[in-house]
């Protein structure tokens, strides 16, 4: 874009998504350069992509695979950037990734699609068509299911179901995986699946985690949770993002079955907390099945990815 060799990666790499593909975990990171100004959200963002036959360790390719570029999606993209990525997997092996468009003056969802993780094609808003094109939104992850041990994005009803929102969570359906329309309460107003809480840890935000997993006990939702200055939960620092739980209905989305009063995963360790955000920030994105456990990566700080292993969810 600038006609110059960039450092696309030289300040921090966060908020990473996850995806199995030939026996091997491929996390796609959002990197910032060294641009713009010193704060959070001052720079370019940019997709990288990285491999790992251990799911621990990864090697990174040494460019970005998804980027602002003199396309048709220049002006949603340029020059804030692309950020905070999550996979979905089609049964056809194919891939989609969802993603926030930034320009510096408002955020948007954007659509993308690859066979090979690699090179992809942006499809520009995933509201195309609906009203809700430019809505200021960010973060979107599509509902999956367990099938021979790998993620797959799943039909509820007939329609591919994907959760969006910062600040409330919302819900949107698809044909497709590309185009989507989202639920409304009534006209223009976006039905609300799950508010921030006064007292809790998600008193100031709620925003979608990893693709939600349809189970037996209905679809488990990972999300992030904001803890607020005031009114918040007082037991955790002011701004704290942490990692909530719930499961909702396969039958009806926007019907809640439970959700987790604490969070089941917050920042303790001191790199958690030491970065370019330092309230405190495990910002989950990534969750994949992988050789018998379960692998969860997520944003640290803003500033680092981290990732954490457990037998079950």
């Amino acid at each position: 874009m600038r006609d110059a060799p960039i450092r696309w990666r030289a300040l921090h790499t966060f908020n990473p998504a996850a995806i199995v593909m030939d026996d091997a975990v491929y996390v796609m990171f959002r990197a910032e350069d060294d641009t713009g100004i010193m704060k959070v959200g001052g720079h370019t963002s940019r997709l990288g992509l990285a491999r790992s036959v251990d799911g621990l360790t990864f090697e990174s390719l040494p460019s970005p695979v998804l980027f602002p570029a003199k396309d048709d999606q220049r002006e949603a993209e340029w020059d804030g950037g692309c950020e905070d990525p999550r996979l979905a997997a089609r049964d056809n092996g194919t891939f989609v990734c969802t993603y926030t468009q930034f320009n510096r003056r408002t955020t948007r969802i954007g659509v993308a699609t690859s066979r090979d993780l690699m090179f992809w094609h942006k499809h520009g808003s995933a509201f195309a068509g609906t009203g809700y094109e430019d809505f200021r939104t960010k973060s979107a992850a599509v509902v999956h299911e367990v099938r021979d041990g790998r993620m797959v994005a799943v039909r509820l009803n007939g329609r591919y179901w994907m959760l969006f929102g910062e600040g409330a969570i919302h819900a949107a359906h698809s044909d497709d995986l590309v185009r989507w329309t989202p639920l409304e309460a009534s006209p223009g107003v976006l039905k609300v699946v799950m508010a921030p809480r006064k007292g809790r840890f998600d008193s100031s935000l709620a925003e979608v985690g990893p693709p939600p997993i349809l189970t037996e006990a209905g679809v488990v939702v990972l999300y992030n949770g904001r803890n607020a200055n005031e009114g918040g939960d007082r037991s955790r620092s002011p701004f704290e993002y942490a990692g909530g739980m719930a499961v909702l209905d396969p039958a009806d989305l926007t019907h809640v079955l439970s959700r987790s009063d604490e969070p089941f995963f917050s920042p303790a360790l001191p790199w958690e907390r030491t970065g370019q955000y330092q309230a405190g920030t495990t910002f989950i994105e990534g969750l994949v099945p992988f050789r018998g456990e379960w692998f969860l990566y997520y944003g640290s700080a803003d500033s680092l990815v981290g990732v954490a292993q457990a037998r079950a969810i």
